[in-house]
């Protein structure tokens, strides 16, 4: 596990006054600056001071920064906070940052590829996960059904296999509910 976790990034500049728009990683976004101080990728202390809203992004202060041409230089910095600063999260609960770069199974030990992402576009968490072997790569749904098996220390995850989003084919299926293009179920034997 990384001895830091990035919980937000610098997305844009806001006006000419030095604000930064922070696209946050934390469950609630304002809380992306009550760790303590946030840290850019080399590591060095930044004291970020939240200004309000726009849109989906938060709009802040970056101390020493007074002008847009300093916050243009900031676009794009990730935004780290030690782990040491974040609560230890409970049973079956993981930090991104944790299960990015998991290796992936199947439930009979066959490597599938790699986590590379994880993603919450509104409806639940989904796995970006590198399909080994492939320039492609699949999300899978981040449930305890398709996800039963988390291994944090062994560094990888098993998946429950899913029709048509890693093989098309269905010899593995044996008794799976699937749902079919036009939206009713079938049931694989």
């Amino acid at each position: 596990m990384s001895q830091r976790v990035c919980l937000g990034v610098i997305i844009g500049v806001h006006g000419i006054k030095g604000l930064v728009r922070i696209k946050s990683y934390t469950q609630t976004d304002s809380d992306i600056v009550s760790y303590g101080n946030l840290e850019d990728t080399a590591g060095n202390k930044l004291h970020v001071k939240i200004k309000g809203r726009a849109k989906s992004v938060l709009l802040a202060e970056v101390e020493g920064v007074i002008d847009r041409t300093g916050a243009e230089k900031l676009k794009g910095e990730k935004l780290f906070i030690s782990r040491d600063a974040l609560p230890v999260p409970d049973d079956d609960e993981f930090y991104y940052a944790d299960l990015i770069g998991l290796s992936v199974y199947d439930n009979k030990e066959v490597f599938i590829g790699t986590v590379n992402g994880v993603h919450d576009f509104g409806a639940g968490e989904l796995l970006d996960v590198e399909l080994d072997g492939s320039d492609k790569s699949t999300l899978i749904p981040f449930t305890k059904e398709c996800v039963p098996v988390v291994d944090l220390d062994a560094k990888k995850l098993t998946i429950e296999p899913i029709l048509g989003l890693i093989d098309d084919s269905d010899e593995n299926f044996n008794g799976k509910v699937i749902p079919e293009k036009n939206g009713e179920l079938k049931s694989c034997m």
